[in-house]
């Protein structure tokens, strides 16, 4: 599928969204107060430019990552961001370009890879999943 970058981190976002919304139903997290402040620490825009910079220090970061990041990290917003800075902003959107890609392509062995590289880096910076 070919589609134009802003597509491509539109879904990124949307798959963002529903598997790590899932995944805390799934640890236990029920109660609307405790989803909605657990899942901004994985759907923030800082939590994903963190992520993407140190994504790109990794050995698993590859060169169809690595392009679809650029593009996307490079993609002129129409939007000005309320919560975050412009290349926080712009960080962000590069790493949901590279999940949207491959959610697009269907490569759930790559999405599933990255999920779990996301998920570890968010619950060690963040601290997240404390289940009273």
């Amino acid at each position: 599928m070919n589609l134009p970058i802003n597509a491509y981190a539109y879904l990124g976002d949307a798959y963002l969204a529903l598997v790590a919304k899932t995944y805390l139903v799934s640890q236990g997290v029920v109660k609307s107060k405790d989803l909605s402040q657990q899942s901004i620490r994985y759907l923030s825009a800082q939590a994903q430019a963190d992520f993407i910079v140190f994504a790109q220090t990794q050995p698993w970061f590859d060169e169809t990552m690595k392009k679809y990041f650029l593009k996307g990290r490079n993609y002129k917003s129409d939007t000005i961001p309320k919560n975050a800075s412009v290349i926080t902003y712009r960080l962000s959107t590069g790493c949901e370009a590279v999940f949207g890609y491959y959610y697009s392509i269907q490569d759930q062995e790559t999405l599933n890879q990255l999920w779990d590289y996301f998920k570890t880096f968010v619950q060690e910076k963040y601290e997240t999943i404390s289940l009273r």
